[in-house]
């Protein structure tokens, strides 16, 4: 990647102030591609119909996959998409849910996205033009320019810096943001991802595995709103340790590879 390991794409879609699409990314656009966005969840009935509503039309495919919710959300989300793929996926976790709706996707992109309305469904496509320019992982950020935050608290915060910091020093990236889990991948990369995370430590195994893959990543800012109803299911504490256990796990567990040892081409 120009002897940088992650781009931040600043303005992925325009070459000006208006709408235009950058010559790259429509010459790219002359051939379909076609884009599945998953999302989980669990008891999100009074948010799923807000996320719904929000998806961009370049969207093609929208797998739900829904983890033993005990309320109406797989019922709203048929009604407001008939054409919506449900996943009932048994196994608890946030990770063995979006594994089960990434073997289900059938897009060239697949992007990931929460239902409780904290994530903003039009950015999608910020994250299907970097991929349409050439970008093979592309991570939401919150800290990058342009992004921002208003549901994130200090804890949070200190763990996300020091668990980004971490992953910058150990792997020589330059990450502006960790454990926020608005990404896009072209789906033909996701063999070489071999997810296995059942929680939501699974954006600090999507990310590493990324970067040892020597996928081309890029960035765009994103902005985290407050959900919009209910309790979120994170949980600091339990979540940051299990993230750090998986960094640990990656980078001194599993065998190296050549970007890893900081050899190669410096993607």
């Amino acid at each position: 990647m120009e002897g940088d390991r992650v781009m931040f794409i600043e303005k992925p879609v325009t070459t000006g102030p208006g709408p235009r699409l950058s010559p790259q990314v429509e010459r790219s656009r002359t051939t379909e591609r076609t884009v599945s966005v998953v999302i989980p969840t669990l008891n999100e009935e009074q948010n799923i119909r807000w996320v719904l509503e929000r998806l961009p039309d370049l969207v093609t495919e929208v797998v739900l996959v829904d983890g033993r919710s005990t309320d109406r959300t797989v019922e709203i989300a048929r009604a407001i998409r008939p054409d919506i793929e449900v996943v009932l996926e048994s196994k608890p976790g946030k990770g063995a849910a979006l594994r089960a709706g990434f073997a289900a996707a059938t897009g060239d992109f697949v992007v990931m996205i929460d239902a409780d309305g904290s994530m903003d469904p039009s950015e999608i496509e910020r994250f299907v033009d970097a991929l349409h320019s050439g970008y093979e992982f592309v991570k939401g950020s919150r800290f990058a320019p342009g992004g921002g935050t208003s549901d994130i608290s200090t804890i949070r915060r200190l763990g996300n810096g020091a668990l980004r910091a971490a992953v910058n020093t150990l792997y020589r990236t330059h990450f502006s943001d960790l454990c926020y889990g608005f990404i896009g991948f072209h789906r033909d990369k996701l063999g070489v991802l071999r997810l296995r995370s059942d929680g939501f430590e699974i954006v600090t195994e999507m990310t590493v595995r990324a970067v040892t893959a020597s996928l081309r990543i890029g960035e765009v800012a994103s902005y985290e709103y407050e959900r919009q109803y209910g309790e979120s299911n994170l949980r600091a504490w339990r979540d940051g340790r299990r993230a750090l256990r998986t960094l640990i796990r990656e980078r001194l567990i599993l065998p190296e590879t050549t970007l890893a040892r900081g050899t190669g081409d410096g993607r």
